[in-house]
């Protein structure tokens, strides 16, 4: 036994090395040793050793497979550890920096106060883009110059954007890095530039060390800062709102992204201050220039008479109240926040306390500030009830942006935009129907998304505008329009397919069932969907039409004149339901003895096919279709008449001569008088046309001696 195993276990070495090598051939391996072995034991033996070593390698390759995932969640570990420690360490390498920064700042301050004149000649010296402190913002007027001429030098493209003033002058300037706002991926490297009343954005050019090319101007009382909350690895940044746009950027460490938000909150107020002043000093009443000594000795009777009348001095209106100065900037912040209301609530409290006042030049230009914000919100809203965005929700989704549309005065933009917003929805949701095998289930289907979003759509215009009469036209008009989408989708599926004609009656009767929902809100809509329909429905009846007339004449070509034999009573009794179901009441006494029927087989047939094509019609009916029924229902039966009035003429045969007389008086005196007195109930009033078919003893008199039929 031990032998046996030690000549497995190097045979199966040796094998092992065989099917490792590189220049291993599996073709010629397998013809080599079928040419070497004796039998098929010899196979199935070196078979099961191929097996078990192959159980061999798969149990190895797991165990490697284990031991290197350990490895690999110990190797994921420490990297962890190790990515943990960087963060403590660059975290005491900023502090260190921010110390030793803080202590340069101060020697150099206090060495400016020992001597003026050295901290002035290194002001001079100093590179303009340095990162300037609130203290360096209060340097001498002719500094701010200096910085400024540089800056005009030193950037391209804004020399005739930012032109030189005495008051203009920078504040804080320094490198960031922006971001998408969507998807917080790197975009460039810029320079921002703080002025006192703006934010310049510049990109540093390629092959330039120190020179930048414009990018943006920003001025202050549009700019809105936001605090982005650090998500690591994103950490340091800050968001500037500029409607309709916004740009984040990110500060080189924590303290100089609390810098730039200080600065900035600081630079904006000043700015508030500063124009806050300017509108007090134009506000103040100025006095009268003094007129020239007059020589006139009658003008010191006129002068004495104005004297007397009491002077109209115009009012003053107060701007400078706090909420009004940052009325502008607020606008910003709302439409940025999409607060609709807060921004429509601002401006219905400046119209308010505007309402009474004169307009004098300071009014003016607060008046055009706030109209370039209302003409912003105005264009947030638009796009809100656009199309493109989300059908989702429902008509109440878009009750928001419309009734803030409304109190801005944009009653008419508002319901034509709201309009489009459901008609969208609705082809939108008539698209995505799925379309069933069966036509009746997707025209229910079709019919409940359709008329439910039309009621849904009529009762949220109704509470949006009720205080608005003249854009009910405008709603009936879009009601129309849609239906007219509504009707196309519904003729495509129903008569376009060629569906039977009792197909079609159920499809319409269920549009005209749940047409007649909307009457709840006091809109009638069902004249509209039956003229669109007419066309449709006048080519089913006179399609169907003229397959009974085609087959009416296909049985009158075959017709032996005999009596129907039913067989079994189970039959006769089926035909006396179907004749009693089609309004035949008498239809006994042309039955015979046993199964027989004292009638011919295609006047039986012609009655049944006559009487559901008018079952049918009279689903379908409205008065437009009147006279089509009428002109289809005589053509049917003339064909029918014609063709016994013929064959009663030309027959010679007595007995068939009878019975075919009989059939005659069947048609004349039971089906005609059923046929007019269904007519007459389904539409309301009779028929002329049929009382005179029903009254004629011969509706078309033919030759004698003709042999040919005119039918």
């Amino acid at each position: 036994t031990m032998a046996l195993s030690l000549g497995e276990g190097g045979g199966g070495s040796r094998l092992r090395r065989q099917l490792e090598s590189g220049g291993f051939a599996a073709g010629e391996y397998v013809k080599q040793l079928s040419q070497q072995s004796d039998g098929d034991r010899d196979l199935q033996e070196h078979r099961q050793r191929i097996q078990a070593l192959s159980e061999e390698t798969a149990q190895s390759l797991k165990r490697n497979v284990y031991q290197n995932y350990r490895q690999f969640i110990e190797t994921a570990r420490e990297i962890s550890y190790l990515e943990s420690e960087m963060y403590q360490l660059s975290h005491i390498l900023t502090e260190q920096k921010g110390i030793m920064e803080a202590v340069t700042q101060a020697l150099l301050l206090q060495a400016d106060r020992d001597d003026p004149a050295l901290g002035a000649r290194r002001a001079a010296a100093a590179d303009p883009f340095l990162p300037l402190s609130a203290k360096d913002a209060a340097a001498s007027e002719e500094g701010r110059q200096r910085t400024l001429t540089t800056l005009l030098e030193k950037v391209e493209g804004c020399r005739d954007l930012l032109p030189e003033s005495p008051g203009k002058y920078l504040v804080y300037n320094g490198d960031l890095v922006e971001y998408d706002a969507d998807h917080m991926a790197q975009i460039q490297r810029v320079h921002a530039f703080l002025m006192n009343d703006c934010l310049l954005v510049a990109t540093a050019l390629p092959n330039r060390r120190g020179a930048y090319r414009y990018d943006a101007l920003y001025p202050l009382d549009g700019l809105a800062v936001v605090n982005v909350k650090d998500n690591p690895p994103m950490k340091d940044m800050f968001k500037l709102l500029m409607f309709p746009e916004s740009r984040i950027f990110q500060a080189e460490n924590a303290k100089i992204k609390k810098e730039w938000l200080e600065v900035l909150e600081e630079t904006k107020r000043n700015r508030a201050l500063s124009e806050k002043r300017r509108l007090e000093q134009e506000a103040m009443p100025r006095p009268a220039p003094t007129p020239p000594e007059s020589t006139n000795p009658f003008d010191e009777d006129e002068e004495e008479e104005e004297e007397e009348e009491p002077s109209a001095e115009e009012e003053v209106v107060d701007l400078s109240l706090e909420w009004i100065q940052e009325l502008p900037e607020d606008l910003d912040v709302c439409i940025a926040q999409r607060d609709f209301e807060g921004a429509v609530d601002l401006l219905d409290k400046l119209n308010e306390y505007l309402g009474d006042k004169p307009v004098s030049q300071p009014v003016k230009e607060l008046r055009a500030k706030v109209d370039e914000r209302v003409r912003q919100l105005t264009d947030v809203l638009v796009f809100e009830l656009s199309p493109d965005r989300s059908l989702r929700g429902g008509p109440r989704a878009t009750r928001r942006a419309v009734s803030q549309l409304i109190r801005l005065g944009q009653s008419t933009k508002a319901c034509e935009l709201f309009l489009k917003n459901r008609a969208a929805a609705v082809q939108t949701a008539i698209r995505q129907l799925r379309i069933e095998g069966a036509t009746l289930l997707y025209i229910h289907k079709l019919c409940h998304v359709f008329f439910t979003s039309l009621l849904e759509t009529a009762r949220e215009f109704e509470t949006d505008f009720a205080g608005n009469n003249g854009c009910y036209s405008a709603f009936v008009v879009w009601a129309r329009s849609s239906m007219r989408m509504f009707v196309d989708a519904f003729s495509k599926q129903v008569f376009d397919s060629k569906e039977s004609l009792s197909t079609a009656a159920e499809c319409v009767k269920v549009a005209k069932e749940h047409c007649k929902q909307l009457s709840e809100i006091g809109l009638d809509l069902t004249f509209i969907i039956h003229a669109l329909l007419v066309k449709d429905i006048k080519g089913a009846l006179q399609s169907y039409k003229d397959i009974i007339i085609e087959a009416t004449k296909h049985r009158n070509s075959e017709e032996m004149w005999r009596k129907m034999n039913l067989m079994t009573p189970e039959a006769l009794g089926k035909l006396r339901e179907e004749m009693r179901s089609c309004g035949v009441g008498n239809f006994d006494q042309y039955t015979g003895d046993d199964c027989w029927v004292n009638l011919s087989y295609t006047v039986v047939a012609f009655t049944k096919q006559t009487m559901a094509f008018l079952e049918e019609a009279l689903k379908l009916y409205f008065p437009e279709l009147h006279m089509v029924l009428l002109e289809s229902l005589v053509e049917i039966i003339l064909v029918a008449v014609q063709h016994v009035d013929y064959s009663l003429r030309c027959e010679q045969d007595p007995e068939k001569k009878a019975f075919i007389r009989q059939n005659a008086s069947f048609l004349y005196e039971t089906v005609l008088p059923v046929v007019e007195k269904r007519f007459e109930e389904g539409v309301g009033k009779p028929a002329k046309q049929l009382q005179d078919l029903r009254n004629a003893s011969r509706l078309m008199r033919v030759n004698p001696e003709s042999t040919t039929s005119v039918v």
